[in-house]
């Protein structure tokens, strides 16, 4: 399922989403300019590598200063290739607005930032003898998901669904959705496990932490009714009310 259009309707234009797409864009674009030893160089030094921060690894020893804990937060800006970036990007489009929107722009920066860096610990946690360097935005992303799940459950998503080569629509509960969506993180994570070789790169269990964080922190970080105004009935998208329901 590929979602393609949300229905919760936001006030106000979503600059800091905006930022941060050109953000990872322009990370992006640099990365595919940079020769292949320069671009080692650079995973090696911005990407998250658990083994880094794990005593049972014997890869590069401890973090010890500050900026050894750097990829933190710059892994979220580093992705692997034109896919990586287009869906994680598009998700971001699709769903961080709204969310900017209910929490403000900073504290919104504030909170995907924070999802990415659980996202990093928990990958951290689950995977510490690693020296698989770990980049993207999903994990950040997977918090925007999370607190989306936990504001508007009820929201309806268009999602595309491609059976053969004819692509069908259907409007789907956020909750569902993102639901499943979250489902199969933790049966994908489970199985790296149990078999650590089928991980296919995919961290996993970033995309759990970060889910879990998002969902934790919406209704605490979320904009108090006297900051911002509750939606009347008649301000939702053509066809649905201001949760984003029929």
């Amino acid at each position: 399922m590929l979602p393609i259009q949300n229905a919760v309707p936001s006030r106000y234009p979503p600059v800091a989403t905006w930022g941060l797409i050109a953000a990872n864009c322009a990370v992006f674009l640099f990365e595919i300019s940079l020769s292949p030893r320069e671009l080692d160089l650079l995973l090696s030094s911005f990407a998250l590598i658990p083994a880094l921060y794990s005593q049972a690894a014997a890869y590069g020893g401890e973090a010890s200063t500050l900026s050894d804990y750097l990829p933190f937060g710059t892994y979220m800006f580093l992705h692997g290739g034109w896919l990586h970036l287009i869906l994680n990007m598009w998700t971001l489009w699709l769903f961080g607005p709204p969310i900017e929107d209910r929490l403000g722009h900073t504290r919104y920066l504030v909170f995907y930032t924070a999802c990415g860096v659980a996202a990093a610990v928990t990958h951290v946690v689950f995977n510490p003898a690693s020296a698989m360097p770990v980049l993207g935005a999903s994990g950040a992303i997977a918090g925007v998901l999370g607190c989306y799940m936990r504001l508007f459950p009820f929201a309806r998503l268009v999602v595309l669904i491609p059976v053969l080569f004819f692509p069908l629509f259907f409007e789907v509960p956020a909750f569902v959705f993102v639901g499943l969506w979250f489902l199969m993180q933790v049966i994908q994570g489970a199985g790296t496990l149990l078999m650590p070789s089928a991980s296919g790169g995919i961290a996993w269990w970033a995309h759990v932490g970060g889910f879990v964080a998002g969902l934790v922190l919406a209704p605490v970080i979320r904009q108090s009714t006297r900051r911002y105004r509750p939606y009347y009935q008649d301000e939702g998208i053509l066809g649905f009310d201001p949760s984003g329901r029929r």
